[in-house]
């Protein structure tokens, strides 16, 4: 049986693909080994989102070829994307292909192994207009299931390389996402958390069909689903249908990603964000009518070109402000072929760590003060492992995302069970476990909110 080693490198969306592609290779035969093994083929699922993302990119194609020189090594994902000459260039890769056609790679492994010559299957992105659907019914990290919906991103934000490397947004054909979701379902998971390169974009390119209409049939037609998880919605696509939805949903949880970058309006118009303050503010306030206890996580770039000490203090307030229940801070990096890696006024690097510092003190005293407001309180956790350094301790994620330890068996994990917090802390909580909710108490526990 031929072998075949994963790495992936990078967001969400490409841990998913990795997931696909190895469905591929399965269907065909393959025999998945540790990426440290020896094995006949290597696929590295590269991320080209900073120019760290490239460097480290380059060392883990080098690592696999020098660990097995006769091997064939196979380089996908973004950055094989945006620069397949440069990998082509690596002594030792065999095939690039980017961020569509997986399927070819099959066929280019046999056509090389006939030939022996390099592959370049990448082809330009930009004329791509179809969501390449990949099959991925389970995971190899058992107890979360991500379904991709969409592909691509409009907007062009001046950071970001991410259309030139994923192309333009593309939804997922409707009634794939249902059957998709059924069949993670019914392979034992829970929760299923929507995911895309911009999710909540889901729809724009569709005929009469949006991204709350998705949510209403995954609520309404996926058997035995219990939790939706969105991983990301930007303010601007909080459309009023979408807050209904989330209203009347039993499924979709007390948590949105909503990013956020920056609270100053000076720096979201060089940025070309697509909203303001105001309007950001706006939307926070209505969802939150809509779902009370609503955890609120964000992303924040600090050092964006020209920022100054009163733009940053306009974003300090602002996140304060809000009251988000936790915040991914990010220096801002200069990305080649970004127009903000052309800007005047770059901000010094001990400005911009100084920054990231305060803005990571902010976050973990809001993450605290959030988490505080469930003290002693039952919430709902699916366990996903053991604590490595706990013998016997559970760790998983509330609906709402706290994250919980408690004392707990293994056959609790990727079950929903009931927890008491105990003590509210941050990075995590402690709690004390309740009971398993089986489809029964889920019920009657539903039907007494």
């Amino acid at each position: 049986m031929p072998t075949v080693a994963f790495h992936t490198l990078g967001c969400k969306v490409n841990h998913y693909e990795t997931e696909g592609i190895w469905q591929l290779f399965k269907d065909n035969g393959y025999e998945r080994v540790d990426f440290d093994h020896d094995s006949e083929v290597y696929v590295i699922n590269t991320c080209t989102v900073t120019n760290t993302g490239d460097k480290k990119s380059r060392q883990t194609i080098r690592r696999a070829i020098r660990k097995n020189p006769e091997a064939i090594v196979c380089v996908t994902g973004c950055y094989a994307q945006t620069s397949p000459g440069e990998i082509m260039e690596i002594p030792g890769v065999d095939i690039v292909v980017g961020t569509q056609d997986r399927k070819q790679m099959i066929g280019y492994i046999e056509e090389h192994k006939k030939t022996r010559e390099p592959i370049n299957g990448v082809k330009n992105i930009m004329k791509n207009r179809v969501f390449e659907e990949m099959d991925v019914p389970e995971f190899t990290d058992r107890t979360r299931a991500s379904l991709k919906i969409q592909e691509g991103c409009n907007n062009f934000c001046t950071f970001c390389i991410i259309p030139w490397s994923r192309g333009l947004l593309r939804s997922r054909d409707p009634e794939n996402v249902v059957e998709q979701a059924q069949k993670l379902v019914d392979a034992g998971y829970k929760e299923i958390v929507l995911t895309g390169i911009h999710t909540a974009g889901y729809g724009e390119d569709l005929n009469d069909y949006n991204f709350a209409m998705l949510l209403n049939d995954l609520e309404t037609k996926v058997d035995g689903l219990k939790r939706i998880r969105i991983s990301s919605i930007e303010a601007s696509q909080i459309t009023d249908e979408v807050i209904e939805a989330l209203d009347n949903s039993d499924k979709i949880v007390r948590h949105l990603h909503i990013p956020l970058q920056s609270g100053s309006d000076s720096v979201l118009a060089r940025m070309r964000r697509k909203y303001s303050s105001d309007y950001y503010k706006e939307k926070v306030m209505k969802i939150r009518k809509a779902l009370p206890d609503l955890a609120i996580t964000s992303d924040v770039i600090v050092g964006f070109p020209g920022e100054t000490e009163e733009e940053f203090l306009e974003t300090y307030q602002f996140v304060k402000e809000i009251g988000y229940s936790e915040l991914h801070v990010f220096p801002f990096s200069r990305r080649t072929g970004t127009p903000a890696a052309k800007m005047k006024d770059q901000v010094e690097d001990d400005v911009k760590n100084g920054r990231v510092q305060q803005m990571i003190d902010l976050s973990d005293q809001l993450a605290r003060e959030y988490a505080a407001g469930f003290h002693d309180e039952v919430l709902e956790v699916i366990p996903e492992e053991h604590v490595q350094e706990k013998d016997g301790l559970l760790e998983g994620y509330t609906d709402n995302y706290l994250k919980v330890r408690f004392a707990g068996t293994p056959d609790m994990i990727g079950k929903i069970v009931r927890v008491k917090i105990n003590q509210t802390g941050y990075p995590y909580n402690e709690g004390t476990f309740v009971r398993i909710m089986d489809r029964a108490t889920h019920a009657r526990v539903k039907a007494s909110q």
